[in-house]
């Protein structure tokens, strides 16, 4: 009997060891698995950071493999752990809050967005404050899972580890831990708990998981500063091109190919196959072997017609100090360069229509104050000359104010009143016949015109302009004629001279600052080319009008200004704040 039992006993505890033995079996095939795991994604990030490092043209890791490694990683745990569901939380340090985030295990991703709670309450806050793992058997009951969406996720039990980083040294120690949130496994199978073991191969498995969200949080980030920054180099007005080191074009923004007539596929393709000129190949070569500062203006033809643009170059380098291409920015210059031309012939005849006037004033006063005896008529007459230029010296003056102001910003202010254009336009006319006896002014006005509301100075310095151009570019003489029209709600002004007229190509441009029509018929007629510029403004600005320029060359033009009866007041004045 004795011995019966004894080897009774003996099965027994042989069956225990077998069973623990399985138990120790499972376990180790499991931990082998982890570790095989957790091998796979160490050498993939390391092949990430390696690409990442190395040639920047070389692409890095895709944003889907980082994903796609992460799905694997939560689907491993799930099958290690023999959890039904899996679930990661991250910390949104903007909120305060703890997230789920994708990818997840047996959890509808709809329900996802609805699992949040702040870092400071339930078991997620705890293992995230903590830093340490968390199990729990029944959710129900736990009065921890109180706070926490575990039964909308219908958790009976679950196991919780923090998801950390750390950052080591050379020789590998640990030199700081961040926590980024928490990793779930919900549910054992079979009916079971989650246990201490469950807890040291998540634990390792979690390390892998933290190290892959970081990199996708990272790699997020560089995607979009890197689209941040492609879209603004798209939107540069400026032409912009990147050249490798081996003349392979890496980047091209939108105004660089509009300018040489490619497409987006031209990256890729050597340089000198889009660049002809010499001067720019030069300058890009020169660049790349390390001068600085260079620079050249070379005329391009492109959408807009023949453009002058200056080009400059600059090495581009990593941040180990290693070449990794050549910058070139095309600007267009144009517009520069024909204000700087304007601007040096503004000078000159500014510097005419000064010297003109005040050697006119000078020689009639020297001749009043040194002759005797001259009679009273020529001495009026020599007073009236004189008289005459110093208005002329005040106009010219008040032009070049009243421009500074205008290019300022500042408003000219303006004074609304009802306007008689008719008198007006009479006033102008007797005053300009004192400037000329080679024309014949007149006025064309119905009988019955309506006053408008305006400012009659500005009106005033309006019609004056246009009269006294229309004089001054009669070279002949001729007729200079006023037309008055009611035009609806509108009147219209029209100040027709039968001088040398306006070549087509020049009509359009008339009325910019400095711009002055240079021919052989005119050039003996001097101007500062701002007359024009002020009458725009005078007209569109202070008295929302219109103004355009119609012409012949050889037979005459006319200037027409079209004005509102009743001016908006307000308006106006809100434009010219």
């Amino acid at each position: 009997m004795g011995d019966m039992q004894s080897r009774t006993e003996r099965g027994t505890a042989d069956l225990e060891i077998e069973s623990l033995r399985q138990q120790i079996k499972d376990l180790s095939s499991k931990l082998a698995d982890a570790e095989t795991l957790i091998k796979d994604f160490q050498q993939k990030e390391r092949a990430t950071a390696v690409r990442a490092a190395g040639d920047p043209a070389v692409e890095t890791a895709p944003l889907s493999e980082l994903d796609t490694t992460l799905r694997r990683l939560v689907q491993r745990i799930a099958m290690i752990l023999q959890a039904e569901k899996v679930l990661m939380m991250f910390f949104d340090p903007e909120t305060g809050e703890l997230g789920a985030i994708q990818p997840a295990y047996g959890v509808d991703e709809d329900i996802l967005g609805m699992v949040r709670l702040r870092a400071t309450h339930g078991v997620s806050g705890e293992v995230f404050r903590e830093g340490k793992p968390v199990i729990f058997s029944d959710a129900v009951s736990d009065p921890r899972t109180k706070h926490e969406s575990f039964g909308l996720l219908q958790v009976r039990n679950g196991l919780c580890v923090p998801l950390i980083i750390e950052r080591r040294d050379e020789e590998n120690r640990v030199i700081d831990r961040t926590s980024i949130g928490v990793l779930h496994v919900f549910n054992k199978r079979y009916g079971e708990d989650f246990n201490d073991e469950d807890v040291r191969l998540l634990e390792r498995m979690a390390k892998s998981a933290a190290s892959v969200i970081s990199n996708l949080r990272l790699y997020q980030a560089i995607v979009e500063e890197k689209e941040e920054l492609l879209q603004t180099l798209e939107s540069l007005y400026a032409g912009l091109m990147l050249v490798s080191v081996d003349g392979t074009v890496s980047q091209m923004n939108a105004s660089a190919r509009a300018l040489f007539k490619v497409g987006p596929e031209v990256m890729g393709s050597d340089y000198r196959d889009i660049i002809a000129d010499a001067s720019i190949r030069e300058l890009i070569e020169e660049t790349k072997e390390g001068k600085e500062g260079l620079q050249v203006e070379v005329p391009m033809v492109g959408e807009r017609g023949e453009r002058t643009f200056q080009v400059q170059a600059a090495q581009v380098k990593n941040e180990d100090g290693r070449l990794i291409g050549t910058v070139t920015i095309f600007n267009d210059v144009t517009e520069l360069k024909s204000i700087e031309r304007m601007k040096s012939a503004f000078v000159a005849t500014v510097s005419h229509e000064l010297r003109t006037p005040l050697t006119a004033i000078k020689g009639f006063v020297s001749t009043l104050l040194h002759e005797q005896g001259f009679p009273e008529e020529e001495r009026l007459e020599f007073y009236a000359i004189i008289d005459h230029e110093c208005d002329r010296l005040t106009r010219l003056i008040s032009d070049l104010l009243n421009i500074s102001r205008i290019e300022a910003g500042e408003s000219l202010k303006p004074d609304y009143t009802n306007v008689d254009i008719r008198q007006l336009a009479k006033k102008v006319l007797m005053i300009q016949k004192q400037s000329t006896a080679r024309h014949e002014l007149l006025l064309d006005v119905p009988d019955k015109f309506p006053e408008i509301i305006g400012d009659e100075d500005n009106l005033d310095q309006v019609l004056t302009n246009l009269v006294s151009n229309a004089i001054k570019y009669s070279l002949d003489g001729g007729k200079v004629t006023v037309h008055l029209k009611v035009d609806s709600d509108f009147i219209l002004i029209g100040v027709e001279d039968e001088g040398i007229g306006i070549p087509k190509e020049h009509l359009s441009k008339v009325f910019e600052r400095f711009h002055r029509v240079h021919t052989e018929d005119n050039r003996k007629v001097y101007g500062t080319g701002l007359g024009l510029f002020l009458v725009k403004h005078l007209v569109e600005k202070l008295h929302l009008g219109t103004l355009w320029a119609e012409s012949e060359v050889g037979v005459g033009s006319t200037f027409w200004v079209r004005l509102p009866i009743k001016l908006d007041i307000e308006k106006a004045e809100a434009l010219n704040k």
